[in-house]
């Protein structure tokens, strides 16, 4: 196993690590400065036009919208699957919503490495309008 293949695993770790502490200088401490975002992939009320999060900006309000809006979440991966630069996990997120309401997004979440310790993309392949549905579901 090389040390970039190792270092994406951790640093996918360290990323869903940092989003359930709700320790925003941590998580975007990780990507590149024109690093991408896509969660869910494609067009969603959280990006309508499918293009992604591009770059620290949009990546620092992604988190103020979307990680920073929950009161809790917590994942659980069931497999991870290491190629070259990155991995892919597969898997559910458990996140508790103010008000008391839960969601549990289910789906796989490939993160890409730069190849010098930081994360070039995070992209997250879930069905907006059915979360809770996911592979072999």
């Amino acid at each position: 196993m090389t040390s970039a293949v190792s270092t994406i695993r951790e640093l996918a770790r360290r990323s869903q690590a940092a989003a359930g502490a709700k320790d925003r200088e941590a998580w975007l401490g990780l990507f590149t400065d024109d690093a991408v975002v896509e969660d869910p992939v494609g067009p969603s009320p959280l990006c309508p036009d499918g293009r992604g999060h591009r770059g620290a900006a949009a990546i620092a309000r992604f988190y103020d919208t979307v990680i920073g809006s929950v009161d809790r979440m917590r994942f659980e991966i069931e497999r991870s699957y290491l190629c070259g630069d990155e991995v892919a996990d597969v898997g559910s997120i458990h996140i508790a919503m103010p008000g008391g309401r839960s969601v549990q997004v289910c789906g796989v979440f490939t993160y890409r490495s730069d190849g010098a310790g930081r994360i070039a993309a995070l992209r997250a392949y879930w069905e907006f309008d059915n979360p809770g549905e996911g592979p072999g579901r």
